[in-house]
């Protein structure tokens, strides 16, 4: 980590007073989420699993780390319903042929074995290998396979895979499309909703070494005695080509999203044309937010040049050149590499095989051929033209082959090894959002058009700490408000400021509204509210806060939420009276314009640039009297 981490300057300590209305209008919970806490128990009776089960399910993943993650908390639940014992699901088919290490294998390559077993043994029979004679069968692919769809329903499974495991007492289920459930089920099924939280916030711990890694890196963090920001610009290839927004980049990246989107129409997974307006699916909030404009909003807000920021992520397209941009505008830039050595994430690859082999000597056979070649005289014919080059794609330079070829490059075993190790840097990243004071995204859409990495990420904060900062920006209203100043980002007005620090801060609840309507119906783990979740309040403010439009507010925004149980009242934390002063603060706008981007070492009591204790104060007031 770089020196700069390493020490507070005396200037900042008035900032991060936790206590300061600056510092909770940048850094500090949302109020009216303070209520919400994690209760993902069942809520009536719950049978334990039955030690006489319909038989094994067997179960192939295929795809990212969200969609492996959506995936077990699928079939973990499939596996209840069918009253099944579950096989260790298989997320990584082969070692040898991906170059990875032997060490890891399968889901224990990502995920603690021991832990996801012992944590739902109330609620499914699992075991780590099919029986002898079902494994030798399975080699021998002599036993039923379904290749099953993302949103197959319960009927699914009840009237067309429930006979045939209990005919066979084994069957195969092999999921590709990040999912093999459909994430709304019936009313009289939300106990299964339940058991999907406790899989994907209990159940699913990483292997030690990755644990050891990310809470090593969010140390590191953490050690300037200041909070951070975590960022996931969700630029992917997959997702910019489904989306069509190649003409966000130029010259080659534009070539290589429209060649992947082919590839896509070809395929059936796009609907669409191949050639669209970019631009004008940028205007409706179809393509990710760049870095550019994310660093944009933030110091828009408040947030000081020398704010940390984490960018997460396995791939962001388009390399570190996108990001330009956001370091110019914030000096503390870092990602998992910056804040870990080489060693550190060579540790949890394990012992993996070197893949560069030496060149091997001609053998001795091949020396006599070439001899007898140059001695045996005058040659009837002209020699055959020389064999050609293999090809090699550098992993920077994908563009070689694209004017070749319509299909994607066989991947090789170097980019399959740099596959899997994509996985463990996301679990890495996963963990170190899922803790950040503050979470933004990008993007929250995958290559087909389902909830990515940073829907997860927000659904788990959602659970853990609801009233944690998580920003979740309505792209089409961003991309007005930027276009109305394009020619004046960098010195926008005082109305400009507000609209945009008015915008972000009801994002932290309107985007709840819109992501029970838009993502929830596509990923349930990307909002499991309120099926994993109670309202809690003190005993002492109940009757004040049962009626007040903030509850009733938080009821629409959440839907019907369960009351905790009476346990969970001891633990119940008073509010501030800090909290209720925020009412009484000076409405003064009297400065409120001008360069908001500069680095001003004199001001970091205001926490960016320009924009001061008075605008500080009238963002609160503003806050207050949108809660009213």
């Amino acid at each position: 980590m770089s020196d700069r981490y390493n020490s507070t300057p005396s200037g900042l300590a008035c900032i991060f007073k936790t206590g300061s209305p600056l510092y909770r209008r940048l850094w500090g919970p949302v109020r009216r989420l303070e209520s919400l806490h994690p209760d993902a128990s069942p809520r009536g009776y719950y049978a334990d699993p039955s030690y006489r089960a319909n038989g094994f399910i067997f179960v192939r993943i295929q795809g990212g780390f969200h969609e492996i993650r959506n995936s077990i908390s699928d079939v973990v639940v499939v596996a209840r319903l069918l009253n099944a014992t579950l096989v260790i699901p298989e997320i990584q088919s082969t070692t040898s042929s991906k170059g990875i290490s032997s060490q890891f294998k399968s889901f224990a390559y990502l995920y603690n074995e021991e832990q996801f077993m012992a944590a739902l043994a109330k609620d499914i029979n699992i075991v780590k290998t099919l029986p002898k004679n079902l494994k030798g069968a399975r080699r021998k692919k002599k036993i039923p396979s379904f290749r099953v769809s993302y949103s197959a329903s319960p009927y699914f499974y009840l009237h067309h895979v429930l006979p045939v495991l209990i005919k066979h007492s084994v069957v195969e289920l092999v999921v590709s499309d990040g999912g093999c459930l459909q994430a709304s089920l019936p009313p009289h099924l939300e106990e299964y909703q339940r058991l999907r939280c406790r899989v994907a916030f209990h159940a699913l711990r990483f292997r030690q070494e990755v644990q050891e890694l990310a809470t090593r890196i969010l140390r590191r963090l953490r050690a300037p005695g200041r909070p951070f920001i975590a960022f996931d610009p969700g630029m992917i290839r997959d997702a910019l080509a489904y989306h069509g927004c190649a003409e966000l980049f130029q010259d080659v990246h534009t070539e290589l999203i429209q060649h992947k989107r082919a590839w896509m129409i070809k395929r059936r997974i796009v609907r669409g044309k191949l050639s669209v307006n970019s631009m004008e699916l940028r205007l409706n909030g179809t393509c990710p937010l760049m870095p550019e404009e994310v660093g944009i909003l933030l110091r828009a807000y408040g947030y000081s040049w020398d704010t940390i920021i984490y960018v997460s992520g396995g791939e962001v397209f388009g390399g570190q050149r996108t990001l330009i941009p956001l370091h110019a505008m914030f000096a503390n830039v870092v990602d998992r590499t910056s804040l870990s050595t080489a060693w550190e994430l060579t540790r949890i690859y394990g012992r993996e095989a070197n893949l560069i082999d030496p060149k091997t000597p001609p053998s001795v056979e091949e020396e006599e051929k070439h001899e007898s070649w140059k001695n045996v005289g005058p040659r009837p014919r002209p020699l055959p033209p020389p064999p050609a080059r293999p090809k090699s794609y550098n992993i920077e330079g994908w563009w070689g082959w694209v004017a070749e070829s319509d299909n994607e490059p066989e991947s090789t075993v170097m980019e399959l090894r740099t596959n899997a190790h994509k996985l463990l840097w996301e679990a890495v990243d996963y963990m170190v959002c899922v803790e950040a004071d503050v979470f933004i995204p990008g993007f929250d859409r995958d290559g087909k058009g389902h909830p990515n990495f940073a829907s997860l990420v927000m659904g788990h904060r959602l659970y853990q700490s609801a009233s944690s900062k998580t920003y979740r920006p309505d792209r089409r209203k961003v991309v007005k408000l930027l276009e109305e100043t394009r020619d004046h980002l960098y010195q926008a007005n005082h109305t400009w400021v507000t609209s945009i620090r008015k915008h972000l801060r009801r994002s932290l609840l309107d985007g709840l509204t819109e992501a029970s309507t838009k993502s929830k119906s596509l990923s349930f783990l990307s909002h499991p509210v309120p099926e994993c979740s109670c309202l809690k309040y003190d005993p002492t403010e109940s009757y004040v806060n049962a009626s007040s439009p903030s509850h009733s507010q938080l009821q629409a925004t959440l839907g019907a939420v369960h009351h905790c149980p009476a346990w969970m009242d001891s633990q119940i934390i008073s509010r501030s009276k800090d909290k209720e002063s925020e009412e009484d603060l000076d409405e003064d706008d009297s400065s409120s314009s001008g360069l908001f981007f500069r680095h001003n070492g004199s001001n970091h009591e205001s926490g960016g640039g320009e924009i001061n204790k008075e605008e500080a104060q009238l963002e609160d007031q503003e806050e207050e009297s949108g809660e009213k």
